[in-house]
């Protein structure tokens, strides 16, 4: 069976777990000449109170900074590797990795396995670990080599 990888997806959060497992996304894109796409999602906030809501215009903002945030992101990652391009979704983190995966018929997935999210830290990584059991192809999971395993 040969298998071949020309078509990486990597979920980036620009936490420094991503950023890692980013590289492990750029070494594998360049050692098969793979086109490499950095998927960032803009979750929604959730309004935790009446004093804070969330507006059309706040979601916009901060859909736009994500935008902006994957873009520069791309840049940076061309100067290694030149098949390099980003996507931004605004929803579900989970879901639209999954849907993108799916339409783009990514080869490999690879992401962190803790996000930028506090419970994620604690677990597995609620993301990552949707992402694994559903995706449509296969996911390499990257942890951080400083992150610690904290037994429950």
């Amino acid at each position: 069976m040969k298998i071949v990888i020309k078509n990486i997806l990597c979920p980036v959060d620009f936490s420094e777990c991503s950023n890692h497992a980013l590289d492990y996304a750029i070494a594998f894109a360049q050692a098969h000449d793979a086109e490499l796409t950095l998927l960032h999602v803009t979750e929604l906030p959730v309004s935790a109170s009446l004093d804070f809501p969330v507006t059309p215009n706040l979601i916009e903002k901060i859909s736009e900074n994500g935008k902006k945030q994957v873009k520069a992101k791309e840049i940076q990652v061309a100067e290694q590797h030149s098949k390099v391009k980003s996507v931004h979704f605004t929803g579900n983190s989970f879901v639209e990795i999954i849907k993108y995966a799916r339409e783009s018929r990514a080869d490999l997935l690879v992401l962190g396995t803790h996000g930028t999210k506090s419970l994620a830290h604690v677990l597995m990584g609620d993301v990552s670990e949707k992402v694994v059991r559903k995706a449509p192809c296969p996911v390499l999971t990257i942890k951080h080599p400083e992150h610690e395993f904290i037994m429950p």
